[in-house]
């Protein structure tokens, strides 16, 4: 069956980095449009970045524009989400999915989500 395992959440202090991995298995990787996503507690979950099927375009919500960096390595199905000048408003429990269609269509599949906590 179809796993997205995401990893590289935890605590950090803002200004720092943390760089979130998510690994794709049970699907041919380079079929899907792959995505980030984020809950914070009490709100509802959000697009965060996702990056096309041959790895050449990305997307972003304006708050993370210039921070965070979306990219993907087809030899090893993974996607990764590289964050950089963390700040508190990005504390989140952060989810990959995979969209079988338009990007802002429906994604199919999603991971069990990495909590990412920064501290002021």
């Amino acid at each position: 069956q179809v796993q997205l395992v995401e990893s590289g959440g935890g605590l950090a202090q803002a200004g720092g980095s943390l760089r979130l991995s998510c690994v794709a298995s049970g699907l041919t990787f380079s079929r899907y449009v792959m995505g980030w996503f984020r809950q914070a507690p009490g709100k509802e979950r959000e697009f965060v970045a996702a990056i096309s099927r041959a790895g050449i375009t990305t997307y972003y919500e304006d708050s993370v524009k210039e921070r965070f960096a979306v990219s993907r390595d087809g030899a090893k199905n993974t996607v990764y989400l590289q964050m950089n000048s963390l700040k508190p408003e990005d504390t989140a429990v952060y989810y990959c999915a995979a969209n079988s269609g338009a990007v802002n269509g429906k994604y199919d599949y999603w991971g069990q989500g990495t909590q990412v906590t920064v501290s002021k």
